[in-house]
């Protein structure tokens, strides 16, 4: 490609999955040198918290706003950190 023919969106997201791809993998490799549990799975994604807590997606974005849980946005999708939602969860039972 050359630069008169500029960037597509598909180049970008091809160019946004391939390092992904990467942090992944380099993700896994710390993991694996400490010992530690895969940080990837210390982080669940929107749907899979509405599905697991049974909550809407307002509810979900206010204990974001009210900073309940910590979160992450990476390309545009939100990431919420299992164990504050464990803690919340007990919380709210107890």
């Amino acid at each position: 490609m050359t630069m008169e023919q500029g960037i597509t969106k598909e180049d970008l997201h091809q160019f946004g999955m391939l390092l992904m791809n990467n942090i992944r993998e380099e993700v896994k490799k710390v993991a694996g040198q400490t010992g530690n549990v895969d940080p990837l799975q210390e982080w669940i994604k929107t749907t899979k918290v509405r599905k697991l807590l049974d909550m809407s997606p307002g509810t979900v974005q206010n204990l974001r706003i009210e900073g309940k849980v910590r979160y992450k946005k990476i390309m545009g999708t939100y990431y919420y950190n299992r164990s504050d939602l464990e803690n919340l969860f007990k919380q709210q039972k107890g």
